[in-house]
Protein backbone atom coordinates (compact mmCIF):
# COMPACT_ATOMS: atom_id res chain seq x y z
CA UNK A 1 0.00 0.00 0.00
CA UNK A 2 1.39 3.30 -1.22
CA UNK A 3 3.12 5.56 1.68
CA UNK A 4 0.96 8.72 0.12
CA UNK A 5 -2.33 7.11 1.14
CA UNK A 6 -1.52 7.71 5.09
CA UNK A 7 -1.24 10.96 6.78
CA UNK A 8 0.85 9.72 9.25
CA UNK A 9 4.64 10.01 8.30
CA UNK A 10 6.94 9.85 11.31
CA UNK A 11 9.29 13.32 11.76
CA UNK A 12 10.90 12.38 14.98
CA UNK A 13 11.62 9.44 16.83
CA UNK A 14 12.26 10.28 20.85
CA UNK A 15 16.38 9.04 22.31
CA UNK A 16 15.50 5.61 23.95
CA UNK A 17 12.61 5.58 23.67
CA UNK A 18 10.21 2.59 22.77
CA UNK A 19 9.84 3.72 18.93
CA UNK A 20 13.81 3.76 19.61
CA UNK A 21 14.57 0.72 20.67
CA UNK A 22 12.47 -1.34 18.15
CA UNK A 23 13.63 0.26 15.01
CA UNK A 24 10.83 2.76 14.45
CA UNK A 25 12.70 5.68 12.16
CA UNK A 26 11.79 9.37 10.74
CA UNK A 27 10.00 8.60 7.47
CA UNK A 28 8.29 5.42 8.56
CA UNK A 29 4.33 5.34 8.49
CA UNK A 30 1.91 4.57 11.27
CA UNK A 31 -0.34 2.50 9.89
CA UNK A 32 -2.62 1.30 12.60
CA UNK A 33 -2.98 0.51 16.21
CA UNK A 34 -4.67 -2.56 17.72
CA UNK A 35 -6.07 -2.94 13.97
CA UNK A 36 -7.40 0.92 14.26
CA UNK A 37 -7.15 3.41 11.64
CA UNK A 38 -5.31 6.56 13.07
CA UNK A 39 -7.45 9.28 11.44
CA UNK A 40 -6.10 12.15 14.03
CA UNK A 41 -4.10 12.63 16.90
CA UNK A 42 -7.06 11.79 18.99
CA UNK A 43 -7.50 8.45 17.97
CA UNK A 44 -3.59 7.88 18.24
CA UNK A 45 -3.41 9.28 21.89
CA UNK A 46 -6.64 7.06 22.60
CA UNK A 47 -5.13 3.79 20.97
CA UNK A 48 -1.93 4.13 21.95
CA UNK A 49 -2.83 4.50 25.82
CA UNK A 50 -3.34 0.55 26.67
CA UNK A 51 -0.09 -0.89 28.28
CA UNK A 52 -0.46 -3.49 25.73
CA UNK A 53 -0.97 -2.59 21.87
CA UNK A 54 -0.47 -3.94 18.44
CA UNK A 55 1.19 -1.13 16.16
CA UNK A 56 1.22 -1.66 12.06
CA UNK A 57 4.40 0.05 10.97
CA UNK A 58 5.20 0.54 7.21
CA UNK A 59 9.28 1.05 6.85
CA UNK A 60 10.34 3.33 4.32
CA UNK A 61 11.32 0.50 2.18
CA UNK A 62 7.55 -0.53 2.10
CA UNK A 63 7.79 -3.57 4.20
CA UNK A 64 5.30 -4.09 7.07
CA UNK A 65 6.08 -4.10 10.47
CA UNK A 66 3.77 -5.53 12.85
CA UNK A 67 4.92 -5.07 16.55
CA UNK A 68 3.53 -6.64 19.48
CA UNK A 69 4.47 -3.50 22.90
CA UNK A 70 3.86 -4.37 26.50
CA UNK A 71 4.62 -0.99 28.21
CA UNK A 72 2.85 1.40 30.94
CA UNK A 73 -0.39 2.22 30.83
CA UNK A 74 -0.13 6.15 28.96
CA UNK A 75 3.27 5.54 28.12
CA UNK A 76 4.10 7.19 24.97
CA UNK A 77 5.98 5.55 22.04
CA UNK A 78 8.29 8.51 21.71
CA UNK A 79 7.00 9.33 17.91
CA UNK A 80 6.07 12.82 16.54
CA UNK A 81 4.69 13.42 12.78
CA UNK A 82 4.71 15.80 10.37
CA UNK A 83 1.30 17.04 10.77
CA UNK A 84 0.91 17.24 14.09
CA UNK A 85 -3.07 16.64 14.40
CA UNK A 86 -2.49 13.61 11.62
CA UNK A 87 -5.29 15.60 9.77
CA UNK A 88 -6.32 18.96 8.11
CA UNK A 89 -7.14 21.74 10.71
CA UNK A 90 -10.86 22.48 10.96
CA UNK A 91 -11.47 26.36 9.41
CA UNK A 92 -13.44 28.58 11.85
CA UNK A 93 -17.09 29.64 10.28
CA UNK A 94 -17.18 32.67 12.64
CA UNK A 95 -16.81 36.40 11.46
CA UNK A 96 -15.90 37.89 14.57
CA UNK A 97 -16.58 41.40 14.77
CA UNK A 98 -13.04 41.43 16.78
CA UNK A 99 -11.31 39.33 14.65
CA UNK A 100 -7.56 39.99 14.40
CA UNK A 101 -6.83 37.89 11.61
CA UNK A 102 -9.27 40.10 9.61
CA UNK A 103 -7.10 43.49 10.80
CA UNK A 104 -3.70 42.26 9.26
CA UNK A 105 -2.40 43.87 6.40
CA UNK A 106 -1.91 41.88 3.13
CA UNK A 107 0.83 40.04 1.14
CA UNK A 108 2.44 38.35 5.19
CA UNK A 109 2.90 34.46 5.00
CA UNK A 110 -0.20 32.58 4.54
CA UNK A 111 -0.62 31.23 7.75
CA UNK A 112 -0.97 33.78 9.44
CA UNK A 113 -4.25 33.90 7.82
CA UNK A 114 -5.65 30.84 8.17
CA UNK A 115 -8.44 31.06 11.33
CA UNK A 116 -8.27 27.69 13.32
CA UNK A 117 -11.23 26.64 15.30
CA UNK A 118 -10.06 23.13 15.99
CA UNK A 119 -10.69 21.45 19.48
CA UNK A 120 -7.87 19.00 18.68
CA UNK A 121 -5.39 22.14 18.01
CA UNK A 122 -6.81 23.61 21.97
CA UNK A 123 -6.00 20.12 23.32
CA UNK A 124 -2.34 19.99 21.93
CA UNK A 125 -1.53 23.32 21.89
CA UNK A 126 -2.99 25.78 23.51
CA UNK A 127 -5.53 27.70 20.89
CA UNK A 128 -8.44 28.71 21.74
CA UNK A 129 -12.14 27.60 20.13
CA UNK A 130 -15.23 29.12 19.63
CA UNK A 131 -16.90 25.61 19.52
CA UNK A 132 -19.34 27.09 16.95
CA UNK A 133 -17.83 24.48 14.64
CA UNK A 134 -18.19 21.44 17.01
CA UNK A 135 -21.08 19.30 15.63
CA UNK A 136 -23.20 16.99 18.63
CA UNK A 137 -21.21 13.85 17.36
CA UNK A 138 -17.62 16.47 18.18
CA UNK A 139 -18.25 17.17 21.49
CA UNK A 140 -19.59 13.55 22.48
CA UNK A 141 -16.29 12.30 20.70
CA UNK A 142 -14.26 14.91 23.41
CA UNK A 143 -16.05 13.48 26.34
CA UNK A 144 -15.71 9.46 25.11
CA UNK A 145 -11.77 10.76 24.95
CA UNK A 146 -11.62 12.83 27.35
CA UNK A 147 -10.06 15.40 25.69
CA UNK A 148 -8.93 17.96 28.11
CA UNK A 149 -7.99 20.51 29.01
CA UNK A 150 -9.80 22.33 26.26
CA UNK A 151 -9.65 26.27 25.84
CA UNK A 152 -13.35 28.10 24.95
CA UNK A 153 -13.55 31.53 23.47
CA UNK A 154 -16.79 32.82 25.40
CA UNK A 155 -16.67 36.40 25.18
CA UNK A 156 -20.46 36.72 26.28
CA UNK A 157 -23.09 34.37 26.92
CA UNK A 158 -25.91 36.46 26.05
CA UNK A 159 -27.36 34.40 23.17
CA UNK A 160 -28.10 37.18 21.16
CA UNK A 161 -24.97 39.49 21.42
CA UNK A 162 -22.83 36.36 21.03
CA UNK A 163 -24.64 35.50 17.72
CA UNK A 164 -23.90 39.19 16.88
CA UNK A 165 -20.34 39.31 18.12
CA UNK A 166 -19.29 35.87 15.95
CA UNK A 167 -21.14 36.76 13.28
CA UNK A 168 -22.70 32.93 13.34
CA UNK A 169 -26.11 32.14 14.08
CA UNK A 170 -24.86 28.50 15.98
CA UNK A 171 -22.68 30.83 18.62
CA UNK A 172 -25.56 31.16 20.83
CA UNK A 173 -25.64 27.75 22.74
CA UNK A 174 -22.42 28.41 24.63
CA UNK A 175 -23.72 27.74 27.95
CA UNK A 176 -25.63 24.75 27.06
CA UNK A 177 -21.78 22.97 25.20
CA UNK A 178 -19.76 24.68 28.38
CA UNK A 179 -22.23 22.07 30.60
CA UNK A 180 -22.34 19.31 28.48
CA UNK A 181 -18.04 19.34 28.86
CA UNK A 182 -18.22 20.66 32.22
CA UNK A 183 -20.72 18.14 33.61
CA UNK A 184 -18.56 15.38 32.29
CA UNK A 185 -15.55 16.69 33.64
CA UNK A 186 -13.90 18.00 30.88
CA UNK A 187 -11.34 20.49 32.19
CA UNK A 188 -12.45 23.83 30.27
CA UNK A 189 -10.26 27.35 30.76
CA UNK A 190 -12.24 30.23 29.13
CA UNK A 191 -11.29 34.00 28.06
CA UNK A 192 -13.21 36.63 27.19
CA UNK A 193 -12.15 39.61 24.78
CA UNK A 194 -13.48 42.35 26.10
CA UNK A 195 -15.05 45.29 23.94
CA UNK A 196 -15.93 48.75 24.95
CA UNK A 197 -19.74 49.60 25.15
CA UNK A 198 -20.57 45.67 23.52
CA UNK A 199 -19.82 43.16 25.77
CA UNK A 200 -18.69 44.90 28.99
CA UNK A 201 -20.39 46.45 31.97
CA UNK A 202 -23.68 44.72 32.91
CA UNK A 203 -23.38 42.45 30.45
CA UNK A 204 -20.03 41.20 31.73
CA UNK A 205 -21.43 40.79 35.39
CA UNK A 206 -23.95 38.22 32.93
CA UNK A 207 -21.58 36.43 31.81
CA UNK A 208 -19.89 35.34 34.96
CA UNK A 209 -22.76 35.20 36.95
CA UNK A 210 -23.85 32.51 34.65
CA UNK A 211 -20.77 30.44 34.36
CA UNK A 212 -18.68 30.36 37.73
CA UNK A 213 -21.41 27.85 38.77
CA UNK A 214 -18.96 25.37 36.58
CA UNK A 215 -15.88 25.60 38.33
CA UNK A 216 -14.20 23.39 38.82
CA UNK A 217 -14.39 22.64 35.73
CA UNK A 218 -14.41 25.81 34.21
CA UNK A 219 -11.19 26.20 35.75
CA UNK A 220 -10.98 29.91 35.22
CA UNK A 221 -11.72 32.91 33.05
CA UNK A 222 -9.24 35.20 31.36
CA UNK A 223 -10.35 38.82 30.33
CA UNK A 224 -8.15 40.37 27.60
CA UNK A 225 -8.84 44.06 26.01
CA UNK A 226 -9.57 44.02 22.45
CA UNK A 227 -6.77 45.15 19.94
CA UNK A 228 -7.34 47.47 17.06
CA UNK A 229 -4.77 47.42 14.36
CA UNK A 230 -4.53 50.40 11.94
CA UNK A 231 -5.85 48.25 9.17
CA UNK A 232 -9.21 48.16 10.62
CA UNK A 233 -10.70 49.03 7.80
CA UNK A 234 -14.83 48.87 6.22
CA UNK A 235 -15.30 46.43 9.34
CA UNK A 236 -17.72 46.30 12.45
CA UNK A 237 -16.81 49.66 14.74
CA UNK A 238 -14.84 48.67 17.79
CA UNK A 239 -13.22 51.49 20.13
CA UNK A 240 -10.01 50.54 22.59
CA UNK A 241 -9.72 50.63 26.33
CA UNK A 242 -9.19 54.10 27.45
CA UNK A 243 -7.36 54.97 30.73
CA UNK A 244 -10.61 55.61 32.62
CA UNK A 245 -12.36 52.46 30.68
CA UNK A 246 -9.66 50.05 31.82
CA UNK A 247 -9.84 51.25 35.47
CA UNK A 248 -13.59 50.29 35.60
CA UNK A 249 -13.08 47.19 34.70
CA UNK A 250 -10.39 46.56 37.42
CA UNK A 251 -12.67 47.93 39.96
CA UNK A 252 -15.64 45.43 38.58
CA UNK A 253 -13.34 42.40 38.47
CA UNK A 254 -12.09 42.90 41.76
CA UNK A 255 -15.37 43.04 43.12
CA UNK A 256 -16.54 39.43 41.21
CA UNK A 257 -12.93 37.84 42.88
CA UNK A 258 -13.85 39.21 46.32
CA UNK A 259 -17.37 37.52 45.94
CA UNK A 260 -15.75 34.44 44.21
CA UNK A 261 -13.63 34.04 46.96
CA UNK A 262 -15.84 33.44 49.40
CA UNK A 263 -18.57 31.87 47.05
CA UNK A 264 -15.86 29.40 45.34
CA UNK A 265 -13.09 29.55 47.30
CA UNK A 266 -11.02 31.10 44.12
CA UNK A 267 -10.70 34.05 41.79
CA UNK A 268 -11.82 32.13 39.19
CA UNK A 269 -11.61 35.39 37.01
CA UNK A 270 -8.34 37.12 35.83
CA UNK A 271 -7.76 40.44 34.15
CA UNK A 272 -5.13 40.05 31.54
CA UNK A 273 -1.55 42.61 32.22
CA UNK A 274 -2.33 44.98 29.43
CA UNK A 275 -5.73 46.50 31.52
CA UNK A 276 -3.41 47.15 34.53
CA UNK A 277 -0.56 48.58 32.03
CA UNK A 278 -3.50 50.78 30.44
CA UNK A 279 -4.67 52.18 33.73
CA UNK A 280 -1.68 53.20 35.03
CA UNK A 281 -2.83 50.74 38.08
CA UNK A 282 -0.54 48.75 39.88
CA UNK A 283 -0.36 44.68 39.49
CA UNK A 284 -2.23 42.15 41.92
CA UNK A 285 0.49 40.51 43.85
CA UNK A 286 1.70 37.48 43.01
CA UNK A 287 -0.89 34.85 45.22
CA UNK A 288 -3.91 36.40 43.50
CA UNK A 289 -3.25 34.97 39.99
CA UNK A 290 -3.10 31.32 42.50
CA UNK A 291 -1.83 28.65 39.87
CA UNK A 292 -1.44 31.03 36.82
CA UNK A 293 -3.62 29.22 34.73
CA UNK A 294 -3.95 32.10 32.04
CA UNK A 295 -0.33 32.76 31.15
CA UNK A 296 -0.66 32.11 27.29
CA UNK A 297 -3.20 35.10 27.94
CA UNK A 298 -0.74 37.33 29.54
CA UNK A 299 -2.70 37.12 33.00
CA UNK A 300 0.25 37.52 35.35
CA UNK A 301 3.13 36.80 33.18
CA UNK A 302 4.78 40.38 34.62
CA UNK A 303 4.28 39.69 38.46
CA UNK A 304 5.28 35.79 37.43
CA UNK A 305 8.72 37.20 35.63
CA UNK A 306 9.14 39.54 38.17
CA UNK A 307 9.12 37.06 40.94
CA UNK A 308 11.55 34.76 39.22
CA UNK A 309 13.63 37.95 38.50
CA UNK A 310 13.76 38.80 42.22
CA UNK A 311 14.70 34.89 43.36
CA UNK A 312 17.61 35.12 40.99
CA UNK A 313 18.66 38.95 41.46
CA UNK A 314 19.13 37.54 45.54
CA UNK A 315 21.03 34.41 44.89
CA UNK A 316 23.55 36.55 43.03
CA UNK A 317 26.80 36.96 44.82
CA UNK A 318 27.99 40.33 46.32
CA UNK A 319 30.41 42.30 44.59
CA UNK A 320 30.04 40.63 40.86
CA UNK A 321 31.57 42.92 38.38
CA UNK A 322 30.21 42.11 34.79
CA UNK A 323 32.08 44.75 32.27
CA UNK A 324 29.16 44.53 29.45
CA UNK A 325 26.47 46.55 27.69
CA UNK A 326 23.10 45.43 26.96
CA UNK A 327 20.09 46.60 24.63
CA UNK A 328 16.97 45.10 25.83
CA UNK A 329 13.81 45.52 23.50
CA UNK A 330 10.46 45.66 24.15
CA UNK A 331 6.77 46.78 23.23
CA UNK A 332 5.89 50.44 24.37
CA UNK A 333 3.68 48.68 27.12
CA UNK A 334 6.56 46.80 28.96
CA UNK A 335 9.25 49.59 29.15
CA UNK A 336 8.94 50.98 32.69
CA UNK A 337 8.37 47.75 34.06
CA UNK A 338 11.64 46.39 32.45
CA UNK A 339 13.00 49.61 33.46
CA UNK A 340 12.45 49.05 36.98
CA UNK A 341 14.29 45.27 36.81
CA UNK A 342 17.05 46.73 34.65
CA UNK A 343 17.93 49.03 37.62
CA UNK A 344 18.08 46.64 40.04
CA UNK A 345 19.96 44.45 38.56
CA UNK A 346 22.78 47.06 37.74
CA UNK A 347 22.88 48.47 41.27
CA UNK A 348 23.58 44.59 41.88
CA UNK A 349 26.35 44.06 39.57
CA UNK A 350 29.17 46.40 38.90
CA UNK A 351 29.86 48.22 35.51
CA UNK A 352 27.34 46.16 33.93
CA UNK A 353 25.11 48.65 31.81
CA UNK A 354 21.52 48.14 30.12
CA UNK A 355 19.34 50.09 27.75
CA UNK A 356 15.69 49.36 27.58
CA UNK A 357 14.45 50.13 23.99
CA UNK A 358 10.76 50.28 23.70
CA UNK A 359 9.63 49.66 19.95
CA UNK A 360 6.22 51.54 18.98
CA UNK A 361 4.35 48.87 16.70
CA UNK A 362 4.39 51.33 13.37
CA UNK A 363 3.57 47.85 11.49
CA UNK A 364 0.22 47.51 12.79
CA UNK A 365 -0.16 50.54 14.39
CA UNK A 366 0.89 52.44 17.89
CA UNK A 367 -2.65 50.85 19.57
CA UNK A 368 -0.61 47.53 19.92
CA UNK A 369 1.59 47.85 22.62
CA UNK A 370 2.62 44.16 23.24
CA UNK A 371 6.03 42.87 23.08
CA UNK A 372 4.53 39.75 20.78
CA UNK A 373 3.23 42.00 17.64
CA UNK A 374 6.20 43.76 17.40
CA UNK A 375 7.71 43.17 13.76
CA UNK A 376 11.62 42.61 12.49
CA UNK A 377 11.20 45.79 10.62
CA UNK A 378 9.92 48.21 13.53
CA UNK A 379 13.26 47.13 15.60
CA UNK A 380 15.08 47.92 12.60
CA UNK A 381 13.92 51.07 11.52
CA UNK A 382 13.72 52.98 15.22
CA UNK A 383 17.17 51.37 16.24
CA UNK A 384 18.90 51.48 13.33
CA UNK A 385 20.34 55.16 13.59
CA UNK A 386 21.74 54.75 17.26
CA UNK A 387 24.90 53.35 16.23
CA UNK A 388 24.51 50.23 18.64
CA UNK A 389 28.14 49.03 20.42
CA UNK A 390 25.84 46.50 22.78
CA UNK A 391 24.67 43.35 22.74
CA UNK A 392 20.71 43.01 21.94
CA UNK A 393 18.22 40.61 23.54
CA UNK A 394 14.97 39.95 22.56
CA UNK A 395 12.20 37.92 24.38
CA UNK A 396 11.21 34.90 22.01
CA UNK A 397 7.52 35.74 22.19
CA UNK A 398 8.36 37.94 19.55
CA UNK A 399 9.41 34.91 16.87
CA UNK A 400 7.26 32.30 15.58
CA UNK A 401 7.66 29.24 17.73
CA UNK A 402 10.63 26.85 16.98
CA UNK A 403 11.89 29.79 14.72
CA UNK A 404 14.11 32.80 14.60
CA UNK A 405 11.59 34.98 11.94
CA UNK A 406 9.54 38.13 12.86
CA UNK A 407 5.82 38.19 12.16
CA UNK A 408 6.86 40.48 8.54
CA UNK A 409 9.23 37.31 7.75
CA UNK A 410 12.30 39.22 9.04
CA UNK A 411 14.67 37.27 10.75
CA UNK A 412 17.20 37.49 13.46
CA UNK A 413 20.11 37.50 10.99
CA UNK A 414 18.40 40.59 9.02
CA UNK A 415 18.44 42.43 12.50
CA UNK A 416 22.15 41.43 12.92
CA UNK A 417 23.30 42.76 9.67
CA UNK A 418 20.73 45.57 9.69
CA UNK A 419 22.24 46.48 13.24
CA UNK A 420 25.95 45.66 12.87
CA UNK A 421 25.44 43.79 16.13
CA UNK A 422 24.57 40.57 17.92
CA UNK A 423 21.24 39.78 18.97
CA UNK A 424 19.96 36.82 21.60
CA UNK A 425 16.63 35.49 22.37
CA UNK A 426 15.22 35.03 25.62
CA UNK A 427 12.47 33.07 27.36
CA UNK A 428 10.20 35.43 29.40
CA UNK A 429 10.99 33.86 32.11
CA UNK A 430 13.01 36.17 35.21
CA UNK A 431 15.77 33.71 35.93
CA UNK A 432 16.25 33.20 32.49
CA UNK A 433 16.26 36.71 31.67
CA UNK A 434 19.36 37.37 34.17
CA UNK A 435 21.18 34.31 33.31
CA UNK A 436 21.50 35.27 29.24
CA UNK A 437 22.38 38.80 30.41
CA UNK A 438 25.63 37.43 32.75
CA UNK A 439 26.29 34.61 31.12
Amino acid sequence: MSKKMYKNIISKVKENSIADELGIEPGDVLVSINGKIINDVIDYLFQVADDYIEVEIEKKDGEIWLLEIDKDYNEDLGIAFNNPILDKAKHCQNKCIFCFVDQLPQNMRKTLYFKDDDSRLSFLQGNFVTLTNLSDEDIDRIIKYNISPINVSIHTTDPDLRIKMLNNKNAGNVLKRLKQLTDNRITVNGQIVLCPNINDGDNLDKTIKDIYPMYPNLHSIAIVPVGVTKYRKNLYYIDTFSKEKALEVIRQIERWQSFLKQKIGTNFVYLSDEFYILADEKLPDYKSYEDFPQLENGVGLMRKFEQEFFARLKSLPNNLTINKSIGIVTGTSAKPFLNKLAQKLTEKIDKLKINVYSIKNKFFGETITVSGLITGQDIIEQLKHKNLEEEILIPKSMLKAEEDIFLDDITLKDIEKSLNTKVTTCEVNGQTFIDTIIK
